[in-house]
């Protein structure tokens, strides 16, 4: 007899189902859940901002859930590798995947993709928001964005701006460009943690990034504005861009915790309350913030909304470029 696959995965979210309910009357998350180690794949290379961040939500994970936590990295494409290992994962909430806004990025910048965002995962929680500095290096004789403009334009071409390829930085760069008339020079990289580096040693001179607030307050790169509607309260001298007039700019980046597409419901929901317990507590709050990263926590209908609304707001700014990866 053929089994199809959605039959498969539907018999087997089933078991994981009663696995999560555990007896009647039991809490959301039973004894029998989660029934061996949890891996958390994370898309990103080791020591980056987010590597980090997915690293302090499973140290303080793992004892609420009485199970251990890999963290496992699978950096490249764009994100698009570690993403489809957990596509592919069983449905059992034991897969999770720590991603940020590619995730609705990726159909609207990829031809084919191996998975589908919408269908192929199903959101735990937002975890945070983080904005992007428009961060140069110190060599650089600009204080103010309207100082950094004229100088790209009185020295055209000249300017490097770094980003990751096919990821949010390289669309703010990109919007930027248009609105403000800077002349600049792009300098893709496979990724921020490879840019980075570069940028700190004055091999290219800006990036608009959204790890560098250690950097920036420690004086080791000069934040000139930050990519949203309103200040930072860690940064409140730094104007935001839609106070400059660069109208539309304004954006931010997020992160999520996903799962495979079919895990079962009671799992999710359970896991989503763990997750808004954690970023409640006050040690985490305080290196997230440090971090430039401001803690959300959300329901998963909550963060199934966001991921739609985002998934507009980014095909349309991607369409307007004409940019594609393959």
């Amino acid at each position: 007899m053929i089994i199809t696959r959605s039959i498969a995965v539907a018999a087997m979210a089933l078991i994981a189902g009663a696995a999560c309910f555990g007896s009647a009357g039991a809490p959301a998350r039973a004894q029998s859940y989660p029934t061996r180690v949890i891996k958390m794949v994370v898309p990103f290379t080791p020591g980056s901002p987010n590597d980090v961040m997915a690293r302090l939500l499973t140290q303080h994970l793992q004892p609420r859930l009485g199970q251990a936590f890999v963290v496992e990295n699978k950096p490249g494409g764009g994100t698009t590798i570690g993403t489809k290992a957990v596509a592919i994962a069983e449905p059992d909430g034991h897969t999770l995947l720590f991603v940020s806004s590619a995730l609705v990025i990726d159909p609207a910048l990829h031809k084919k993709l191996d998975y589908d965002p919408r269908k192929d995962f199903v959101p735990i929680a937002l975890v945070t928001t983080t904005s992007w500095l428009l961060a140069i290096h110190p060599s650089l004789p600009a204080r103010t964005v309207a100082e950094f403009v004229a100088y790209t334009k009185v020295h055209p071409g000249t300017v490097s701006f770094g980003f990751a390829q096919g990821t949010a930085s390289q669309f703010v760069g990109e919007r930027f460009k248009v609105l403000s008339g800077a002349d600049f020079l792009s300098v893709p990289y496979r990724g921020g943690a490879a840019a980075f580096p570069d940028l700190m040693a004055g091999r290219i001179d800006f990036m608009f990034d959204s790890s560098s607030a250690e950097n920036v307050a420690a004086g080791q790169l000069r934040a000139l504005a930050i990519a949203s509607e309103k200040r930072l309260a860690r940064f409140p001298d730094l104007p935001a861009v839609a106070e400059l007039g660069y109208s539309g700019f304004a954006a931010s980046a997020w992160f999520a915790i996903w799962t495979t597409g079919g895990s079962p419901g009671a799992c999710v929901h359970s896991l989503s309350e763990d997750i808004r317990a954690v970023l409640a507590l006050p040690a985490v709050k305080e290196r997230l913030l440090v971090l430039g990263a401001e803690p959300l926590g959300s329901s998963s209908e909550e963060a199934r909304r966001h991921q739609d609304l985002e998934a507009i707001r980014w095909k349309k700014l991607i369409d307007e470029r004409g940019i594609k990866m393959n």
